[in-house]
């Protein structure tokens, strides 16, 4: 009697007991969607926003050192520097920077399906500290690059 040929499928989920596995134990219980196969093709969402948002800062901090730089060259006295160093930094923006930080903030936890911590009632900590990144203002130049 003929056999009836098996499909691709049924040869690698059910193989010869003579043949080498095709593919392992844990391989076939994997759940297989659409969505997974598009999602492997590309890094998450939350980890190209906190590229962009580490790199964004290390491209701010390093424009606003040139600028430190360049006023401390300008301004000789310490006063004087205080003041115009106080005038820039409440002028600067950080407008899509600080966008990226917002939607982090919102974003992150859902994206990485974080657990609830029951006594906190907030998201668990990562790696000891709060996944949340604050925004950047004039705060945080005068921390970077005190007017003294």
């Amino acid at each position: 009697m003929d056999e009836i040929p098996q499909s691709v499928v049924e040869r690698l989920l059910h193989p010869d007991e003579d043949a080498p596995p095709a593919l392992s134990r844990a391989s076939t219980q994997r759940l297989r969607s659409v969505e997974r196969y598009l999602e492997a093709g590309n890094p998450p969402r939350w980890m190209e926003r906190l590229g962009q948002i580490d790199r964004g800062i290390a491209n701010e901090r390093h424009r606003l050192a040139r600028a430190y730089r360049a006023l401390a060259e300008r301004e000789r006295d310490a006063q004087a520097f205080a003041a115009a160093w106080l005038e820039i930094a409440r002028g600067w923006r950080f407008g899509e920077l600080n966008e990226l930080i917002r939607q982090h903030n919102e974003w992150y936890p859902i994206e990485r399906r974080l657990p609830v911590d029951l006594r906190t009632r907030d998201y668990v900590l990562i790696h000891g500290r709060s996944y949340r990144r604050p925004v950047l203002d004039t705060e945080w130049i005068l921390e970077q690059f005190p007017a003294r």
